[in-house]
């Protein structure tokens, strides 16, 4: 059985930073995609960030472009979020996927999802 758990979110002022940790257990890190989405009130579930075979190639929305980095640390079954120069339009729940693969990556057709953590930017 597939558990992702999310941790890392939090408060923090606009500009700051926060790492989201995302634990894996019962999944096998192959050529299949990882990814962060993030999902504000109001608002669907949109792609933050993808991470393929392995770490290897990655993928950022234009929203985050410069300012987050994925990454995942295989022996610990461990995906990563560093979140820096945040703003209050960051403000979400953010949740851990894994399982998609091809053009499903970029979509919420992902088999395996977290619970989410709570991350708030204020001005």
């Amino acid at each position: 059985q597939v558990q992702l758990v999310e941790s890392g979110g939090g408060s923090v002022q606009a500009g700051g930073s926060l790492r989201l940790s995302c634990a894996a257990s019962g999944y096998t890190y192959n050529s299949d995609c990882m990814a962060w989405f993030r999902q504000a009130p109001g608002k669907e579930r949109e792609w933050v960030a993808v991470s393929r075979t392995s770490g290897r190639l990655t993928y950022y929305a234009d929203s985050v472009k410069g300012r987050f980095t994925i990454s995942q640390d295989n022996a610990k079954n461990t995906l990563y979020l560093q979140m820096d120069s945040l703003t209050p339009e960051d403000t979400a729940m953010y949740y851990c996927a894994a399982g998609a693969s091809g053009v499903n990556c970029w979509s919420r057709e992902y088999p395996y999802w977290g619970q989410g953590t709570q991350v708030t930017v204020s001005s």
